[in-house]
């Protein structure tokens, strides 16, 4: 373990990530000196130079010459020249979850947030539950918080509230006191082998809470009834009337947000009303409420508190109107199942057409489910693929749009499928082709929230 107390300068490679500049927050608001590179200028490395932090662009072995401390994120490879650098003058180097899992253990009441869907939001919705309870967390959320101005909040009292990723078992570095297992899919299959090697992950994780923690569980998804198997600290929740928060009395009001009730051990708690879309979102804010009341919140506040948020960013994030009335939404969803469950939630808002505009994510991902992919967007009536979002990637894998877009007309003969390889044609087409009443959803995790920017600015 990486005791923070030795060092003073402090170096982060891959800074403006979500994960990383976190991280990077923390440590400035703790008094250390904290620099950091990245490809490319962001708003967020904008943001982290106006907290102190030194930013260098781009990767070069002289970045680190006056760190005593290297902290990498995910992303980065071995052969990184800073990497290599800090490996020549002996820097110790420690991973983003590393220094996660440190800061961690020093907190009380620590919360991980996993599962390979929904982690962004359930993290939103715990920390702001806490936070309207007066109890102060620090807090790590996978995505832009308007409520606490960012991605971070740093805290004064014995909560930690943070997301725990399962890509490269970064989730293994973290020991906490309460998780919670959201659901269990098959993702990030440029690391893991497949399904099983993905739940003996979840389980290594789910070993490391102590005995007088909680192990939170959706016990509907059978990778997750697997995990928690022989675990006597378990909290479930569901639609299963044994869970120990069952959901019940689901209803859609006219603008298509869901309403639930909660009960506990077979006791009515309260009646939730969500203001954000999607079945998807109701166990999202079933997992929080169940979270929040093991860690003693009233119920009342929790269930007013989730009725008060409205999302964070790029998770169903409503842009905007044109002056022809389309209404343009931005959502981060980029594997299959993300994708039904956004296209689903979208379907129960007013509309004429539901446009969709996917940017693939990953060479490998678009490869690995491509079957999955082509099946995903049974939902929408217009669908246009851009190019896919390499990310950490290079492009050796013979699988592009243009192909996953072939395959979906050929499975969807009926179905409106193209492919543009710009987000400037993209956005024209929409301009000349979406109606009155018509809804479009840009998609994916890279960078296709520029294509919905560029309709409006053209509006």
């Amino acid at each position: 373990m990486i005791d923070l107390k030795k060092y003073r300068n402090i170096h982060c490679i891959g800074i403006g990530g979500v994960g990383l500049s976190a991280i990077a927050e923390i440590l400035v608001a703790r008094g250390y000196r904290v620099s950091g590179s990245d490809m490319k200028p962001s708003e967020m490395t904008e943001k982290l130079k106006k907290s102190g932090i030194t930013i260098y662009i781009g990767h070069r072995a002289e970045n680190v010459e006056n760190a005593d401390l290297i902290i990498y994120s995910a992303a980065i490879a071995e052969e990184n020249p800073e990497i290599i650098r800090a490996r020549e003058k002996n820097i110790p180097l420690a991973s983003r979850a590393e220094i996660l899992g440190t800061l961690m253990d020093e907190y009380e009441s620590s919360v991980a947030i996993s599962g390979t869907h929904g982690k962004t939001t359930t993290t939103s919705m715990v920390s702001l539950v806490l936070e309207a309870a007066g109890l102060e967390p620090t807090i790590l959320v996978g995505g832009q918080l308007d409520e606490i101005g960012g991605n971070v909040k740093v805290g004064n009292s014995p909560y930690f509230v943070t997301e725990a990723c399962e890509y490269r078992d970064s989730f293994l570095q973290l020991r906490p006191k309460i998780e919670v297992i959201l659901n269990i899919d098959s993702d990030h299959l440029d690391y893991f082998k497949d399904i099983d090697h993905i739940v003996r992950s979840f389980d290594k994780f789910a070993r490391a809470v102590p005995e007088d923690g909680r192990i939170i569980a959706y016990d509907s998804n059978p990778f997750v009834s697997e995990v928690i198997k022989g675990h006597a600290n378990v909290v479930t929740y569901g639609y299963n009337e044994n869970s120990t928060y069952h959901i019940s009395e689901v209803r859609f009001n006219s603008e298509g947000m869901p309403s639930f009730s909660v009960s506990h051990n077979g006791v009515k708690l309260e009646h939730v009303q969500l203001n954000v879309p999607g079945e998807h979102n109701i166990l999202n804010a079933a997992a929080a409420f169940a979270c929040c009341h093991v860690l003693g919140v009233n119920a009342a506040l929790i269930a007013g508190t989730l009725e008060s948020y409205h999302g964070t960013q790029r998770r169903f994030d409503i842009i905007g109107t044109t002056d022809r009335g389309v209404k343009v939404v931005d959502d981060y969803a980029h594997h299959p199942t993300e994708i039904r469950a956004t296209l689903s939630a979208a379907h129960n808002i007013p509309h004429r057409k539901l446009w969709c505009l996917f940017q693939p994510h990953t060479y490998t991902r678009t490869l690995a489910l491509f079957d999955q992919f082509a099946d995903a967007f049974e939902q929408t009536d217009v669908l246009i693929l851009a190019d896919i979002y390499a990310a950490r990637e290079k492009d050796i894998y013979n699988i592009s749009s243009e192909k996953l877009a072939a395959e979906i007309r050929r499975e969807h003969p009926d179905k409106e499928v193209y492919y543009m390889d710009s987000f400037e044609k993209i956005a024209d087409y929409v301009r000349e082709h979406a109606e009155n009443g018509d809804v479009v959803i840009t998609m994916g995790a890279g960078d296709i929230y520029k294509a919905g920017k560029m309709i409006m600015e053209q509006s």
